[in-house]
């Protein structure tokens, strides 16, 4: 009886390193709930009317249960992980001095969820402007038409998630103070093998750029071990 009382507290000793070791990753639940519509006001970097009666469909990403954000649009898959959606977002319309308060949607910048750690991150593309800049996503790339800081220059733009530099970007056009903006380009169309974006332009002939070596430069945070 003796023996086992004094060798019990070495075997605790021995065993709480395996314990903590052996612990499982802590998991998260990442949903995107059902789709509703929302009244909508495009953002804009010129001059546009709001057109009547616009909607724009609006999702909740919910993380263990809270809502985190609203998105809008699909969502891209980047690794078998983490996705990229676009972030929706509700804004006070109020002019001052109106005694009710006006609410309206716009569709803002884009996210990148990763599933396991249920971490959000808001991409900063470079020259990204939510008026104009359709993104289409391959891989962890992105490729879209963007504005300059200074509103003067269209430019076809490929960045890649997690970086604030263009891997890309080529001049289109200089801008006027009225140039229509929307479109600014059509979808943008991908290919592998090898790996090459085509832009096509509003009023411009489409061109292409071929990205070597192209591979996913994504780093993705290890699981949270904690309880």
């Amino acid at each position: 009886m003796h023996k086992l009382s004094t060798s019990l507290p070495a075997l605790l000793v021995f065993l709480l390193p395996l314990q903590t070791t052996a612990a499982a990753p802590r998991s998260h639940s990442v949903v995107l709930g059902p789709a509703r519509k929302a009244v909508y006001s495009p953002a804009t970097s010129a001059p546009a009317a709001t057109t009547p009666g616009a909607v724009l469909r609006v999702r909740p990403l919910m993380i263990d249960g809270r809502l985190r954000e609203w998105t809008t649009g699909d969502s891209h898959d980047v690794t078998d992980r983490s996705f990229a959606i676009r972030r929706a977002v509700r804004v006070n319309d109020s002019l001052p001095g109106e005694s009710a308060q006006r609410w309206i949607w716009q569709a803002g910048a884009w996210l990148l969820v990763d599933r396991q750690t249920g971490h959000i991150t808001l991409l900063h593309l470079p020259d990204y402007d939510p008026a104009i800049s359709e993104v289409t996503w391959f891989r962890d790339y992105a490729a879209y038409c963007g504005i300059s800081s200074s509103a003067k220059t269209l430019f076809a733009i490929v960045a890649r998630a997690g970086t604030t530099k263009a891997l890309v970007q080529k001049e289109i056009q200089r801008l006027q103070n009225d140039a229509p903006l929307q479109p600014a380009c059509s979808t943008a169309n991908w290919a592998r093998d090898p790996v090459r974006v085509t832009f096509h332009p509003a009023g411009h002939d489409a061109f292409s750029f071929e990205l070597s070596g192209a591979t996913s430069a994504v780093l993705e945070e290890a699981p949270d071990n904690d309880d």
